[in-house]
């Protein structure tokens, strides 16, 4: 059974990004409810997010651990205590254990939207599959990702759990998409600037193309691989310079990217036709 839900696409306060920067906080692997789960480190990120001040928060997946609604409850909890009026979440495979994905939809609506905000133009997307720890994307919804990023200006940004690249340092890869070769394809064609991800706990950056991958570690759990520590990304745009930080809770934070790569930007996309399952993925 196909549970792909039809995508929304909204403008959350869209300004001219003129030329001040805007910056996205980018947190994923909660694990609500896991035995990992450390409460204190959450009210951290919370505070330290609230603190800077970020246009937007994006939530990449495995908010829970289980899909149990009494863990989506806990997790919109928290989420409700960031100051940020606009926080984006997809949902992980976590999530969609034990028929989650419909307490997702519950607590935290649609699991595809498409959003502009400032620079960015930004496509979330539900990578996961019920029950399964690997992801998928699906040719399904590749019409409706294309026709998402038609027209837009400034930074295409994709938003999904799962990895696309295999990431270092965390072992045998199981669990990348499966489609993930097409779907990267479905990328370039569309110039996407960066993929925002989670999933493996271990924080990394990918340059591929014109596009950056970026994976965020666990925000706050103990569920790590190695030396890597609880942590999120800060990542901001001036309509020039691209600048990514990861930030540990209770520590300093640590450049990992600047860029002039995506001053001035320019794409030509082709233009498809729009197809029925375009409009609704369960077609």
């Amino acid at each position: 059974m196909n549970n792909r839900v039809e995508p929304r696409t909204k403008s959350i306060g869209l300004e001219s990004a003129e030329t001040r920067r805007y910056t996205i906080a980018h947190i994923s692997d909660l694990h609500c409810g896991s035995q990992h789960f450390v409460a204190h480190l959450m009210e951290q990120v919370i505070n330290e997010i609230n603190e800077i001040g970020p246009d937007l928060v994006m939530v990449t997946g495995d908010i829970v651990d289980q899909g149990f609604r009494q863990e989506f409850r806990t997790a919109r909890a928290f989420i409700d205590r960031l100051e940020c009026a606009d926080v984006l979440v997809v949902p992980g495979n976590h999530d969609a254990r034990n028929v989650g994905y419909l307490h997702f939809e519950d607590f935290f609506g649609s699991r595809f939207k498409s959003v502009s905000k400032g620079p960015f133009r930004i496509v979330c997307i539900d990578s996961s599959e019920p029950d399964l720890d690997e992801g998928k994307v699906g040719r399904e919804i590749y019409g409706w990702i294309t026709e998402s990023f038609a027209g837009a200006e400034g930074l295409r940004i994709v938003a999904l759990h799962h990895h696309l690249i295999p990431i270092p340092k965390t072992g045998r890869e199981r669990n990348i998409v499966t489609d993930a070769g097409d779907f990267l394809h479905l990328l370039v064609e569309n110039c996407v600037n960066i993929v925002l991800s989670g999933h493996r706990h271990v924080p990394n950056v990918w340059s591929f193309e014109d596009m950056y991958l970026i994976n965020a570690g666990t925000a706050c759990t103990t569920r790590l691989r190695g030396y890597t520590k609880p942590c999120y990304n800060i990542i901001s745009f001036d309509g020039h310079t691209l600048e990514v930080y990861r930030k540990t809770p209770f520590e300093g934070s640590e450049a990992i990217l600047k860029t002039d790569r995506f001053a001035g930007l320019s794409c030509s996309v082709p233009v498809r036709p729009k197809t029925s399952s375009a409009e609704n993925p369960e077609a």
